[in-house]
């Protein structure tokens, strides 16, 4: 049986204790699992919300460590050199969690020229950066066009991925646009868009969007997206934002219909998760407390247990720091995400963990595992790397 507070909204939500799991029925049902995640078995949903709900910490990072070791023998922890580099802040959806964006005519609101993202490509370049994170809101004129444009000018001058947009931005430019978002995804790859963040999904459960993200493309929406992105032979990841109005049994409704639609494509390359970043948003005073680093890494682990058509998880130091990222690396997470050498999104609510190359390879190595450079689609790019790097474009990768 699950506890009526599974329902009830996560900030509410209190750990269950170490204790508890040592004795009785629950102790009983824990070894159960732990068998059958150690088999390679799935779990069900019911099975995932008993294992939040129930299964100590420990626990928890010990399956999800297995599930890894699985999927990842050698003891390599991947990450990327990257820039998170936003064009624009202006946005019309108003969500309340993100303290980033602008209303257009807002004295703050920008659009950067082309010669300043050129600029910071370069810079990027010049640092050996292999990608370029680029979204920008959704603004009412900056549509697909100057998207395609500006995508195909930077593969013109440099040889990086731009790794760029979001399924709600691309259901944005399919609404203004009146044409249906195949088209607008056929002409990003023509114009060389090489893969799609997993941004906007937040929560994939229709009640909470409603609260926190009302104008913002619904759950099935942002699924649908990404079935056509990988259907168009690109790879995306996904994400998920926890700790704010949903409830437990929501988080795992969330995994749930990712692993589903991974069943059906395969196109996700990597999941990430964190916390919601309550300070200095527009709408602070609905949200809870910053949840706690413990349910960052019960969050984590469980994602690894539950996700196991999903080759990589990626620890999010930008948001939860490097220490805990860090430790992240024993509940279940294989990559590192990116060195972000700039980054405007989550440091706007406050929250700013940008490191150096250097450091994040010496946490790595004091966890004791080997950090390698990868590329956007996961094949490793690393002088220290014997084996042959597979793959290498966004071709290969759709393989």
């Amino acid at each position: 049986m699950i506890s009526e507070a599974a329902t009830r909204p996560a900030q509410t939500w209190v750990a269950p204790s170490a204790r508890a799991a040592r004795t009785g029925s629950v102790a009983s049902e824990l070894a159960r699992l732990e068998a059958k995640v150690a088999d390679g078995k799935r779990i069900t949903p019911e099975e995932g919300l008993w294992l939040h709900e129930r299964a100590d910490l420990l626990t928890l990072g010990r399956m999800a460590e297995s599930v890894r070791k699985r999927l990842h023998p050698e003891p390599v922890v991947t990450y990327i050199v990257d820039r998170n580099l936003n064009p624009t802040n202006v946005c019309v959806t108003d969500c309340g969690f993100c303290a980033f964006y602008r209303r257009p005519g807002d004295r703050e609101a920008y659009v950067l020229s082309r010669e300043e993202i050129f600029a910071k490509v370069q810079e990027t370049v010049d640092l050996g950066g292999r990608q370029l994170l680029m979204q920008g809101g959704h603004h009412p004129y900056l549509l697909s066009d100057w998207w395609c444009e500006l995508i195909a000018d930077i593969g013109e001058r440099w040889e990086i991925n731009c790794h760029a947009l979001s399924a709600p931005e691309l259901d944005h430019f399919s609404k203004v646009e009146k044409r249906p978002v195949e088209e607008v995804i056929a002409d990003l790859y023509a114009a060389g868009l090489g893969s799609l963040p997993g941004a906007g999904a937040e929560m994939l459960v229709d009640r909470v969007r409603k609260i926190i993200a009302p104008k913002k493309t619904s759950s099935d929406r942002w699924l649908e997206v990404h079935r056509r992105v990988h259907e168009a032979g690109l790879r995306s990841s996904a994400t998920m934002m926890y700790g704010n109005v949903e409830t437990p049994a929501e988080r795992i409704e969330h995994l749930e219909r990712l692993r589903r639609l991974q069943d059906e494509t395969g196109g996700f390359t990597a999941f990430a998760c964190w916390n919601t970043q309550p300070e200095g948003v527009p709408e602070e005073h609905l949200y809870p407390q910053r949840t706690t680093p413990a349910v960052y890494l019960r969050m984590q682990a469980l994602s690894r247990i539950y996700l196991d058509n999903f080759q990589n998880i990626q620890t999010s130091y930008v948001t939860q720091g490097m220490k805990l990222a860090q430790v992240s690396l024993t509940y279940g997470a294989n990559d590192f995400g990116g060195t972000m050498l700039e980054e405007n999104v989550v440091s706007a609510a406050g929250c700013f963990h940008l490191e150096s190359i250097q450091r994040i390879e010496r946490l790595v190595e004091a966890a004791g595992f080997q950090p390698r450079q990868r590329n956007s689609w996961y094949g490793i790019v690393d002088p220290r790397h014997q084996a042959e790097t597979f793959p290498t474009c966004r071709e290969e990768a759709a393989r």
